[in-house]
């Protein structure tokens, strides 16, 4: 499927990013971007969100190039995309509906799936319901007598129990992962989970621990349904690691609410290693967009150790930096080559022993500034 990617640059300082960003989601989706069209506006065209001129540029690219569909980076309101769909005559998809399209592709467990459909519903509803507030207006009319609101009251009700049985289910499947973590609580065994950006080499890792084998792939959100295995650290015993889906910007409030079971594994680790892709040259405003996602679940209170991961693309050796008092600040490593996992794993270890012993509160802490990390 060929695409026009749109972008509208707001004043941003991390615009090219964010650009690069949804070259990588759209790849990730199965579309192949053919052409980019940006633009700077200080606010988005009520009606057609990039304005009627640069409307007319982008209808022409798609008309030159024959393109299949127009991916935005951005959230359209339904009344801007049905304009732009109408204006262009071909599809329109804007940022959420792109990641919930690839969330739906790569949800595979029974769990994952429940979540992926709630959150598309819910995003559909405000879609649907926008979308037949012209009948409602008319009320009624020649061919439209009663058929449209009734049309919509259907609509409406089909798709709010539709919703209410999937909150349901995510509900029991909630319980049973309470079940499972007060078991685990009872054997006092220690919780790692690992979080961060989306592709930044957290399965990698994952498999790297534990050697599970699971899917690893250099795209956005290879990861939907949370892995948990054991782990031994030697005289620290066994930790169980959890492997979670990827953060990223502007992550659709449907998506942070439908994947709250997923993401509870989070809330209830004793232990954060948040994964950093060191090679990004937007690393700072990664690991702000995760800190930003773990305070919206409630997870912003839970120890973190910083693991800066393929410093193979970078000049940085394999080491764990520590601050004042023995403060572990970061450890730098490469889960794909090895190189510094014995030093995570220490990390870790030392983290389990000292709990055990009480004396966690000041043993590791964020730190976001990396003035003197050089990259190639």
């Amino acid at each position: 499927m060929r695409a026009a990617l749109v972008g509208v640059d707001f004043g941003k300082d991390d615009f090219a990013a964010s650009l690069e960003e949804l070259s990588l989601l759209s790849q990730s989706a199965g579309a192949e971007p053919v052409t980019t069209i940006t633009c700077k506006r200080s606010s988005p065209d009520a009606a057609l969100f990039i304005g009627s001129g640069k409307a007319d540029e982008v209808a022409h690219a798609v008309s030159d190039a024959e393109l299949d569909i127009v991916i935005f980076n951005h959230a359209l309101s339904p009344a801007q995309q049905r304009n732009l769909e109408r204006h262009l005559k071909v599809r329109v998809v804007d940022r959420t509906s792109l990641i919930l399209d690839i969330f739906a592709q790569r949800a595979h467990s029974h769990e994952g799936k429940v979540q992926v459909e709630l959150a598309q519903l819910q995003h559909l509803a405000t879609r649907l319901i926008r979308g037949w507030t012209h009948l409602e207006r008319q009320k009624g009319g020649i061919g439209l007598r009663g058929p449209g609101e009734t049309q919509l009251e259907t609509d409406r009700r089909l798709l709010g129990e539709r919703v209410k049985m999937l909150k349901a289910k995510l509900e029991k499947l909630h319980k049973q992962r309470e079940t499972q973590r007060r078991s685990r609580g009872r054997s006092n065994t220690f919780s790692v989970s690992l979080v961060g950006y989306t592709n930044a080499g957290k399965s990698t890792l994952f498999n790297a621990l534990t050697k599970a084998g699971a899917y690893a792939a250099n795209q956005l959100f290879a990861t939907l349904d949370t892995t948990s295995r054991r782990l031994y650290l030697g005289d620290a015993g066994n930790v169980v690691i959890s492997d979670t889906v990827g953060f990223i910007r502007e992550l659709p409030h449907q998506l942070v609410a439908a994947f709250r079971a997923t993401l509870e594994e989070t809330i209830h680790a004793d232990l954060l290693l948040h994964v950093v892709d060191a090679s990004s040259p937007v690393r700072n405003e990664q690991i702000q967009q995760v800190n930003h996602v773990l305070k919206e679940i409630g997870a912003d209170h839970i120890p973190q150790l910083m693991v800066w991961n393929k410093i193979d693309l970078t000049d940085a050796a394999p080491s764990v930096e520590v601050g004042e008092y023995g403060k572990i600040h970061r450890v730098f490593l490469s889960a794909r080559t090895g190189a510094g996992m014995d030093l995570l794993r220490q990390a870790v270890a030392d983290f389990a022993k000292a709990q055990t012993v009480g004396s966690t509160a000041a043993l590791f802490v964020t730190d976001v500034d990396d003035m003197r990390f050089n990259q190639k």
